[in-house]
């Protein structure tokens, strides 16, 4: 593998971690997590491909400052920062599953009063055993 595909998948896999990083704080909210996002963050800032022309590139810090405190405390201008970030998320699996912690109320469980159906029609239509040649 040459070392720019390598540097190239390093950056995508510690892209992904970041990603990961915030599902995680949005799911817990808690403060190990939110900074283990900023270290992230951090780490992802000072390998930049900008580093060498400046040194203060903070994109990731910066943006995930804006997105814990939305997780934190979400409102209608916190709201467009989530969907920014929803939008960037290129994995579908992952954009739904951060759409999910950052909206949980809007799923709706089944009742718990409710019995669960029982069927006993799980074997119809097959023949029984006796009947089948070996």
């Amino acid at each position: 593998m040459s070392s720019v595909a390598a540097g190239l998948d390093r950056h995508a896999k510690i892209l992904r971690a970041w990603q990961l990083a915030i599902l995680r704080f949005a799911v817990t909210l808690d403060h190990a997590d939110r900074l283990a996002v900023l270290m992230i963050a951090a780490e992802i800032d000072r390998q930049g491909p900008t580093r060498h022309k400046r040194p203060d590139f903070s994109f990731f810090r910066t943006t995930s400052a804006e997105l814990c405190a939305a997780i934190l405390r979400p409102s209608e201008t916190t709201s467009a920062i989530l969907h920014q970030h929803l939008a960037r998320i290129d994995d579908d699996r992952l954009r739904r599953c951060f759409a999910a912690a950052l909206a949980p109320g809007e799923t709706t469980p089944p009742p718990a009063d409710q019995p669960v159906k029982r069927t006993d029609n799980l074997w119809r239509g097959l023949s029984s055993r006796g009947s089948q040649a070996i």
